[in-house]
């Protein structure tokens, strides 16, 4: 066995040396002699695993795990090559094998939380990022997790700080600004906002990793520099992968595969403006199917959803590359990505090349920055021609506005009083109830001087905690307003009730520069007007293309000062306002905005358009 430890020894120094076919071959030498080295094993596994040679590695790490089950290294590479294989649930189990036996292996805590995270087991994925921060307390990668996963538990103040930890020892982490930046926005604390602002901003044309893209759209209102940020991003997150699933074949379908990949097929925004869709799918030349990445949330609309589709599949717990062969088996035609880069995306798995058709869709407004991304189906108010140079997939317009609003949906017919909402008996009621970290101080600014100009009203928001409610009550005392003038909405467990609410509010004030998205289409469906300011990118143009296909352009602003003015009139013009009104409720019969037959034969077009030229090409 001397013979043996001493040919390990000096494999193992050509390993490290970078040398790795001469280790390979010493290494084989050592498992001719003892079949069962748990060394030669483990490295000759994690050596098949770096060249992407996942059988031989597998191979290697269940024969090492077999032969020295007390070893956690080969634990690790066993569930390594799992999790690259795309079995994170058996993967799972080897990373705790290695714990049980190692407590306090760091990259198995590291890397079975970032598992656990993608498998949106978010408070057992804290857990072990935190056991890592007792272990190494300046750890980057923890750092940033935990933070990130604290934002799932919308402790928004506790994750900042650990954000900012982070970045005091890492100035230049990828993507910190940003998402220090990002959550500040989530509770409106704008301390340091310009500066942070234009450090990600300087960053971002410097080439930089300082802001991930969908927090970008918060800050910047240009589509180059959202085209920009992308880029950057796409590159390090979602690469190209190897050899694609789909390589030119012609399927012989009676009908259209037409698949749906999203995690929000649920009580969710995009659940929400896609069930009237997916119900009205002509089912004579489409197969729908709905590969669903999202947890299950047992709700009503989940179950609208299951029921529209020919095929439901629950991918939650799949890796990429199984459900992209899935889809592959599946022999989908047009896979639309309900998405992006949002939260539990998984844009990964077009990377591989399920589909003869990719397109990108709905939930994420702007570009993936990929080349595996055939296409982006908006309108021409989101992408007007002259912007399509900024964006890597070929763009597809539907004739009206991108977003579909499910006109069955229904609102409560009970609406409540102003006394139960806690707002003032009389006096304009200006609303906006869009997500937080939409709100900007530019934006905040222009709010309080049409409060100032309207003494009588109340700004009415949506807020989900106490911290992001002293913040706005202090910036309005700073500007000069009575902090009592907000009126902050409780969250309602039933989207009816949540919709009544709209009928006591007389303006929608948009954001800027990251646009109210369906919740600007809510506001519409329910009749209440919706100012806006357009923007020059794709997130601060929906609310124009909403108010067009609603017939109603003139509530299109391109300043501050006529946004400003345009609240002030209808706000203090019964009138004016009364004759805006009308006319939203008249449009609701006719105009294409509320026609969700119309915009789901649309859609289909462009499936059938899409996927004749990919045909024509192949």
């Amino acid at each position: 066995m001397t013979a043996v430890n001493d040919l390990v020894i000096q494999a193992v120094g050509l390993q490290n040396q970078g040398q790795e076919a001469a280790a390979t071959e010493l290494f084989d030498s050592v498992l001719n002699e003892d079949p069962r080295n748990a060394a030669a094993l483990y490295s000759l596994g994690l050596i098949a695993l770096n060249r992407g040679e996942l059988a031989k590695a597998l191979e290697y790490s269940e024969r090492g795990c077999e032969a020295a089950p007390n070893f956690p290294p080969l634990w690790f590479l066993h569930a390594s090559v799992l999790q690259a294989t795309g079995h994170p649930l058996q993967a799972l189990t080897s990373y705790d094998n290695a714990l049980k036996l190692q407590p306090d292996f760091v990259p198995v805590l590291i890397n079975s939380g970032a598992l656990l995270r993608e498998l949106h087991r978010h408070s057992e994925a804290l857990d072990r990022f935190l056991r890592v921060l007792a272990i190494e307390p300046n750890h980057p990668g923890a750092l940033a997790n935990s933070a990130i996963l604290l934002t799932e538990f919308k402790q928004s103040e506790r994750a900042i700080s650990f954000f900012e930890r982070l970045l005091a020892l890492h100035p230049d982490y990828d993507y910190g600004l940003g998402l220090l930046l990002y959550e500040r926005l989530h509770i409106g604390d704008w301390d340091g906002f310009d500066t942070l602002r234009e450090a990600i901003l300087a960053g971002v044309r410097a080439g930089k990793r300082v802001c991930k893209s969908l927090a970008f759209m918060a800050i910047s209102g240009e589509v180059s520099e959202h085209y920009c940020c992308t880029r950057i991003f796409a590159h390090h997150f979602a690469p190209l992968a190897g050899k694609p699933l789909w390589t030119g074949e012609r399927y012989n379908h009676q009908r259209i595969r037409l698949a749906y990949v999203s995690p929000d097929l649920r009580e969710h925004p995009v659940g929400h403006l896609m069930a009237g869709v997916f119900e009205r799918h002509d089912k004579s030349r489409f197969e729908t199917i709905a590969i669903s990445l999202g947890i299950n949330d047992g709700s009503r609309l989940r179950a609208r959803m299951e029921a529209a589709f020919d095929h439901f599949i629950d991918a939650q717990n799949m890796g990429a590359r199984r459900i992209a062969e899935l889809m592959r088996e599946m022999e989908v035609d047009v896979a639309i990505d309900l998405a992006g880069y949002t939260s539990d995306s998984r844009v990964e798995v077009f990377s591989h090349r399920p589909a003869p058709v990719h397109a990108n869709f709905l939930g994420y407004p702007g570009t993936l920055g990929v080349n595996y991304m055939d296409y982006l189906i908006a309108d021409r108010h989101v992408i007007p021609p002259e912007h399509q140079p900024f964006y890597s997939e070929t763009v597809m317009y539907l004739p009206d506005c991108y977003l579909p609003v499910d006109i069955g949906i229904q609102i409560a017919d009970r609406t409540p009083t102003r006394e139960e909402c806690g707002l003032p008996q009389t006096g304009p009621v200006l609303c906006s109830f869009s997500h937080d970290y939409k709100i900007t101080p530019p934006l905040w600014a222009a709010w309080m001087r049409v409060l100032q100009r309207i003494p009588a009203s109340v700004l009415w928001l949506a807020c989900r905690n106490e911290s992001t409610q002293r913040n706005y009550r202090k910036a309005a005392q700073t500007a000069g307003v009575d902090p009592n003038r907000l009126v902050f909405a409780a969250r309602l467990p039933r989207v009816e009730d949540h919709l009544a609410r709209y009928r006591l509010a007389d303006v929608f004030l948009d954001t800027w520069p990251y646009n109210a998205h369906s919740t600007a289409a809510d506001a519409l469906l329910v009749g209440l007007p919706v100012v806006t300011f357009m923007g020059n990118a794709f997130p601060a143009r929906v609310a124009a293309s909403l108010l067009g296909a609603a017939g109603l352009p003139e509530l299109v602003t391109s300043s501050w000062e006529a946004y400003e003015d345009l609240v002030v009139n209808l706000a203090t013009d019964a009138v004016a306002l009364g004759r805006i009104k009308a006319k939203l409720a008249a449009n609701r019969e006719r105009a294409p905005l509320f026609d969700t037959s119309r915009f789901t034969a649309n859609l289909e077009k462009i499936a059938e358009e899409m996927l004749n030229r990919r045909l024509a090409m192949s």
